[in-house]
Parts: structure tokens; C-alpha cells; sequence
């Protein structure tokens, strides 16, 4: 069943929750479930500063399996801090006042002196080495963005010296994602659920799959935040969400499905944010696989979807069909030529292929891995069956998903991805190289360019190495591209400081409530 077969975005929006209904939503204070006694409106407040996002927080360990999870650089942004960070287009002094590039492989950090962490512990160089090394001979998902660096020195307190085996353009960029920990908790405590930072917020409990709970941290060395405490809690379903929301039991929420966003934008005491995001829809082929081995065949199930009207009629104005590998906020976005939707010309492809006789697959996803995200993939389901293509729908659970995908044991999978930095080379050059081997795609190519995109310094340079970067990627189908989404999040208008975080990351230092 698809939309296009009648069945409503609101019906959709239903079955989407259906896995999660069963699912008990966690009090708001202590003792208190949601709008009950002692759970607080947006004024006469006696709870924490409520910000509910639709995927689980599953692990506290910055370094870890979980670092570039969503979720996980939600809390990580608020627990721990880094060396620098994103200011729109520039890069700003966070842990480090100022830094040099002494030439072209080694560059110098100078540290603030008032940093503490929440055990009372003063930030020196050797925990930014620490966790820097850490970060270095780690497996997980952060490893690409690494490789190049060989060598992190303390030379003295006050003083990170970072040398790389070829020059690191993307050094600065790479280090918004470098959250430190005191040197003396590595290998000394569970750090998925023991999390010591020096960020603006502590940890006061911390229930994986449910909440997060967070306190000022007193001696932060921006300034106390503002709020007296914030909660993160797990709501996987959008309609408990918005109600929360609109009732004043949930303060700030994101990411909200377009009939729901349509909805609240009447409601009273209810103010939306928006603003371009980097996040997106993306459907790999596994082109180590047959029958997606032959970029023929990829072509065909591209031409085979109407993405205008399938995009048009799930989000509206809260996605907009790609033009590229990458969405349109990101630097070294570069728009592509896209595929009509031409079902008979998918058919000859696959005929020139050798399977005009059709093709059995299958398409693998998550449930809470974007909005209205079964929907999406039944609409793609239902049009490639229209050209003899017949994919056997998997919805199945986050971690057997991801076991999956990284053992290449799937023929295609659906996801929301994110370019945390805003840079190409988070999504481009970590994920489509031969090396990392993600989708199964080799090119040795785009090898190259990507690997001169990530060595120069000159920005330029690097904007014409990423259209090329797409051009490629575009060209070789290496899979679907369906939608970008709008960041956009649903506030109490009583909320005020808070910015919308185009990584669906915003930060709460400076969100304070007239409640």
C-alpha cells in the first residue's frame, strides 16, 4: 500500500508508530508520568527543561561505536567539549584560545587555562592527547577522519602540537567532533555510561533507551547554563511527541513529520523554528552484489521513481528532492543533472542488463531512522515493483541493522545520514572511498580526488575537487538520493536563546524559559 494508492500521510504516520506504541513513556520528574501530578506546564515549572528527539541515547562514550550516532552528539554536545567548533562558515576557539600551522603537516593549539572537568580535575594537554589518541586507534565510525595524523605531543600544559603523515586540510573541521575526557578515565570506567567532560552540562542519570538527565555544570568555563537542568528522553512516536509539546510537558522537540508540523503551526503557546539541514535520505545499493554490480541496473531503479511526487506527497515543504549526493547546506555541494523518471527507459536498462525478467531483492531499514521512513521506502518499494523489480520490505531492529551494514549484508538500505560538520568530507570522504568499503562500490578515481580534497588547505581547490566528488557518485548511481530535510523544531513560546542546529544538534547553554 502506498500513497499514491490512497492512503493518507496520517495513516502512514499511524503504522510508523505502531512498533513503539507498546512503549512507556518515562516520567517527567521523578515519580511523575507524563501530564500527571508534579509534571509541570510551560509556566510554574517544577521539572527540568525537557528536549525530546526521536532516537535513542544508547551510549555516553564519545570515542565510541555510537560517536557519530545522532542521538549520542546530541548528549555529547552538551556533556563533553572540543578544541574548536563551527561558527556558520568559520571555525571558532572552544578548549583552544588560538592555533598555527607551523607548515603544512603540523599544527599548534594553545589551551585555555580555566577549563575543569566534572570531577573537579583541571584540562591539561595530556588528556587533549589522550583523547585524541584514543580517537586515532579507535575502530569506530570516526576512524577515516583520522588516519592522517601521526603523532599528538604535550610539550607542555598549555600546548597541543598534532603532526600528520600528508597535510590534513580537514583538520579543523575533523576536530569539532573531537570531544575530550580526562586522560584518567580512559580504560578506568565504562565510558558508554559513565561520562566525565568539561562541557556546560553533568551527568545526574543516565538510563540508555530512556533518558538522559543533565545538571549545570558550576564552574564551566563559558558560564553557567542558564537552565536549572535538562532532560533528554526517548519518545520514539511523533504523535506523543507533539502532544507533549503542545500540552507544556516537553519544552523543545525535532524532527516533526509534516502533517504534524502543519498542525502546530496553530497552536497556541507553540512557536516553530526552521532552517536548512544537512540532514538527509539515502538508499545504498550494495554494489558488491549482484545484481548492483552493474551500474545499469542501479540507473534503472533511479529512473524508475517519481521522486517529485512520492517527496511531495510524504513531506511537502519539509523535504526537498536531492540534487546531489549531498544536501544543499553542505560545503562542496555541487547540483547534478537529475534522473527523469522514465519507467519504460528503466525497463530497457534492465533488459540491456540482462534481467528483463526481473529482479527479486531486498530493502533493509530501521524504524526510527528518519521521518515517515516506512512510508518513504513503500513508495520506492511499490514503483520499482511497477518495472519488474519486486524488493522484499525488512524492517528490523537499530543494532541488527547496523551489524548488517557493515558486514555488507544487505542489497539495499534505507537511511537518514548526517553531515555533522558541514563539510563533504565527513559524508564523501569517509564513506565512499575504496578503503572504507561501505556500499561496496570501488572507483579508484574518486580514490583520488578525495584524498586531494582532504590534503588541501585551500577551500577553492577543495569545492571543485567535491563537484567533481558528486559528479561521480551522481553518474555511478551508487544509490538513491530521495530527500533533504529541514531542520525544523516545535518550541513552547516561553523558550528563549534557543538556536535551531541544522545537524539536529542543538546546543543548551543558553536556553533559559520565561517559565
Amino acid at each position: 500500500m502506498t500513497t499514491s494508492e490512497g492512503v493518507g500521510r496520517r495513516r502512514f504516520l499511524t503504522l510508523l508508530g505502531a512498533g513503539a506504541a507498546g512503549v512507556s513513556l518515562p516520567a517527567l520528574v521523578s515519580g511523575c508520568a507524563p501530564g500527571g501530578p508534579g509534571a509541570g506546564s510551560a509556566s510554574g515549572r517544577n521539572r527540568p527543561f525537557s528536549a525530546a528527539f526521536y532516537q535513542a541515547i544508547n551510549d555516553l562514550d564519545p570515542h565510541g561505536v555510537s560517536a557519530v550516532d545522532e542521538a549520542s552528539l546530541l548528549a555529547n554536545r552538551q556533556i563533553y567539549d572540543t578544541l574548536v567548533a563551527r561558527d556558520g562558515e568559520q571555525i571558532a576557539p572552544r578548549l583552544a584560545t588560538s592555533w598555527r600551522q607551523p607548515d603544512d603537516r603540523t599544527w599548534e593549539f594553545t589551551l585555555r587555562e580555566d577549563v575543569v572537568f566534572h570531577d573537579g580535575a583541571k584540562l591539561t594537554s595530556a588528556d587533549v592527547k589522550a583523547s585524541l589518541e584514543r580517537l586515532v586507534k579507535s575502530d569506530g565510525p570516526q576512524k577515516p577522519l583520522w588516519t592522517a595524523v601521526d603523532a599528538v605531543e604535550a610539550p607542555d600544559a598549555r600546548t597541543v602540537k598534532i603532526t600528520t603523515t600528508d597535510p590534513l586540510g580537514t583538520l579543523l573541521v575533523n576536530l569539532t567532533l573531537a570531544f575530550v575526557i580526562p586522560a584518567a578515565q580512559i580504560g578506568k570506567a565504562d565510558l558508554s555510561r559513565n561520562a566525565v567532560g568539561s562541557g556546560p552540562f553533568a551527568v545526574e542519570a543516565f538510563t540508555p533507551s530512556s533518558q538522559l538527565l543533565l545538571k549545570p555544570a558550576p564552574r564551566y568555563w563559558g558560564g553557567p547554563a542558564k537552565l536549572s537542568g535538562l532532560r533528554l528522553p526517548y519518545i520514539p512516536e511523533a504523535s506523543t511527541r507533539m502532544t507533549s509539546l503542545q500540552n507544556g510537558e516537553v519544552d523543545v522537540t525535532w524532527i516533526i513529520p509534516p502533517d504534524e508540523l502543519k498542525r502546530l503551526g496553530g497552536v497556541n503557546g507553540v512557536k516553530i523554528d526552521s532552517k536548512p539541514g544537512v540532514n538527509y535520505f539515502l538508499a545504498w545499493f550494495n554494489c558488491g552484489r549482484k545484481p548492483f554490480s552493474d551500474p545499469r541496473v542501479r540507473r534503472a531503479l533511479y529512473h524508475a521513481l517519481d521522486l517529485k511526487s512520492i517527496v511531495s506527497s510524504l513531506y511537502g515543504d519539509a523535504a526537498a528532492v536531492m540534487d546531489a549526493p549531498i544536501p544543499s547546506a553542505v560545503f562542496g555541494h555541487a547540483p547534478q543533472q537529475p534522473y527523469d523518471h522514465d519507467p519504460e527507459l528503466a525497463k530497457r536498462e534492465l533488459a540491456e542488463a540482462g534481467y528483463g525478467a526481473g529482479i527479486r531483492t531486498s530493502m533493509m531499514w530501521f524504524k526510527d531512522t528518519g521521518p515517515l521512513a516506512t512510508e518513504l521506502a513503500q513508495s520506492m518499494i511499490s514503483a520499482w515493483a511497477k518495472v519488474g523489480v519486486i524488493v522484499e520490505p525488512q524492517q528490523i531492529e537499530k543494532a541488527a541493522w547496523l551489524k548488517r551494514l557493515t558486514a555488507l549484508d544487505w542489497d539495499i538500505e534505507l537511511q537518514v545520514n548526517t553531515v555533522t560538520t558541514g563539510d563533504a568530507d565527513y559524508t564523501l570522504g569517509r564513506l565512499y572511498t575504496s578503503e572504507a568499503n561501505r556500499m561496496g562500490y570501488r572507483n579508484k578515481e574518486l580514490d583520488g580526488i578525495l584524498a586531494k580534497a582532504r590534503s588541501t588547505s585551500d577551500q577553492e581547490e577543495r569545492k571543485s575537487l567535491y563537484a567533481r566528488a558528486c559528479e561521480i557518485i551522481w553518474r555511478d548511481a551508487v544509490g538513491v538520493f530521495p530527500a533533504g530535510l529541514s531542520a525544523t523544531y516545535g518550541l513552547r513560546s516561553t523558550v528563549t536563546g534557543f538556536v535551531a542546529a541544522a545537524n539536529s544538534q542543538p546546543e543548551f547553554r543558553a536556553v533559559s524559559t520565561a517559565g
